[in-house]
């Protein structure tokens, strides 16, 4: 859609959704006007209209906590939108991950949604209150040791599906080496932000070494 299309308000304004790309949290919700739009589009990173101080303002000028847009989307109406970003930061003033931090209702029936973060979140509770019968507490009550092998096990396990060509069986064996090395990383003490970020950093790297294979 051209932004040309978009319907802002009477004071030119139309609300954003800023949402986390990779866990799809939505982080804050503000406003933009014409020109914030464009400068966002533009600079890929986040830029407001602040109604309280009526001027724009670029996300992390002061904080440093920058948010890099990767998509723009508006709604059917192109009255609002949603602002697809990584960021380098809290969203929130307090410091919190997400703006939207006050809990006000929770349905302890529905069904979570699964995330790796969750898994982990899950092994975690596993290592420090143990559970009778449970798989995850067993592992730790072995040692790190029996994690290793079992890791190692299912590596071997993941080769042999690969190797074979069997994709739903590569698929169960590699589910199953995800949770053996979240085990080990929960044994260990590492975070799954510990691995986002050291990936991240092999990419930056990489990418300046192709740079420079370029340039010579």
């Amino acid at each position: 859609m051209d932004i040309n299309n978009l319907k802002f308000d009477e004071k030119g304004l139309i609300p954003a959704v800023v949402i986390d790309n990779e866990t799809k949290a939505v982080l804050t919700v503000a406003y933009m006007n014409r020109e914030s739009l464009e400068i966002s589009i533009n600079e890929g990173r986040t830029c407001f209209w602040s109604r309280s101080r009526q001027e724009l303002w670029r996300k992390g000028e002061t904080s440093g906590n920058v948010q890099y847009i990767t998509k723009i989307d508006a709604d059917c109406d192109g009255d609002a939108l949603t602002v697809y970003v990584n960021k380098t930061g809290p969203a929130c003033h307090t410091g919190n991950e997400s703006c939207f931090h006050n809990n006000i209702y929770t349905n302890t029936e529905a069904a979570p949604a699964f995330s790796l973060e969750g898994l982990a979140s899950l092994i975690e509770g596993r290592k420090n209150e143990k559970k009778e019968g449970s798989y995850t507490t067993y592992l730790f009550e072995k040692g790190i040791d029996k994690i290793l092998k079992k890791v190692g096990e299912e590596c071997t396990e993941v080769i042999i599906a690969g190797k074979a060509d069997d994709k739903a069986e590569t698929i169960y064996e590699i589910s199953d080496l995800v949770y053996h090395v979240l085990v080990l990383m929960v044994e260990m003490g590492i975070s799954i932000e510990d691995i986002k970020k050291e990936l991240a950093s092999r990419h930056v790297i990489d990418h300046k070494v192709k740079q420079e294979k370029m340039t010579k």
